[in-house]
């Protein structure tokens, strides 16, 4: 009888270690499981909220500019998004590793930028944060320009050009977060991988800056290993 506990246990060790449950960030009804950091609320009551849930999906109306922000704390985890600029093309980003708020110019919380912005999809930005990436030089610039805070060198450029699609066709993307290192793809095409981060664990984070970009997915998956190629 022991030998069989023995072995069911090991088993069910087996199963819980090889079995990854994906679980979706956003229900499709509201934002429970999250909060908003928007400066601009703090004081002026006439400030709206600038997200919001519209047919379905997540929607950054990106004014006022801030943060949308998991209540829960992840790591060793892959991202999954699907979004698409509603209108005009803009700006905006998913935080990875994020904690401090207000951090960088009182708007950004401590962590790693994974860039959405309109043809610079998979920039790395350094928010009081650092991550290192090949080729560093040419990518971020003089090194002794290099820096996390305000007034620095902090934009590492991805590694490839015209990954996105054509502006309100939805775009993926997917981050893989695993101990020290990001990985990320965007529609297949991987854009940047760095190592040797500072931080290895956050909230993550979706920003309202500027331009109204829709979510319909916002998936996670946790992870032992990162890809060798896209997910």
């Amino acid at each position: 009888m022991k030998s069989i506990v023995l072995v069911v246990t090991a088993f069910l060790t087996l199963i819980s270690c090889t079995s990854q449950p994906s679980k979706s960030l956003f229900n499709g009804k509201d934002l429970e499981g999250w909060h908003v950091d928007v400066p601009e609320m703090d004081n002026n009551p006439n400030a709206i909220n600038p997200f919001i849930v519209r047919e379905g999906m997540l929607v950054s109306l990106g004014e006022p500019q801030g943060h949308l922000i998991t209540d829960a704390v992840y790591q060793d985890f892959r991202l999954e998004v699907e979004y698409r600029f509603a209108g005009k093309p803009g700006n905006c980003g998913v935080l990875v590793f994020a904690s401090t708020p207000r951090s960088l110019y009182d708007m950004f919380p401590k962590s790693i930028e994974v860039q959405m912005m309109h043809e610079n999809a998979g920039d790395f930005w350094c928010i009081v944060q650092d991550i290192t990436t090949d080729d560093m030089l040419e990518r971020r610039g003089p090194k002794e320009e290099w820096g996390i805070t305000e007034g620095k060198l902090r934009r590492i450029k991805n590694l490839t050009d015209g990954s996105e699609k054509p502006l309100g066709e939805w775009n993926s993307m997917t981050i893989e977060c695993l101990k020290n290192s990001i990985k990320v793809w965007v529609n297949g095409d991987l854009v940047n991988h760095g190592y040797n981060a500072t931080v290895s664990s956050g909230n993550i984070a979706l920003q309202a800056e500027g331009a109204e970009v829709e979510f319909r997915k916002v998936l996670l998956t946790p992870i032992s290993k990162l890809s060798e190629t896209a997910p």
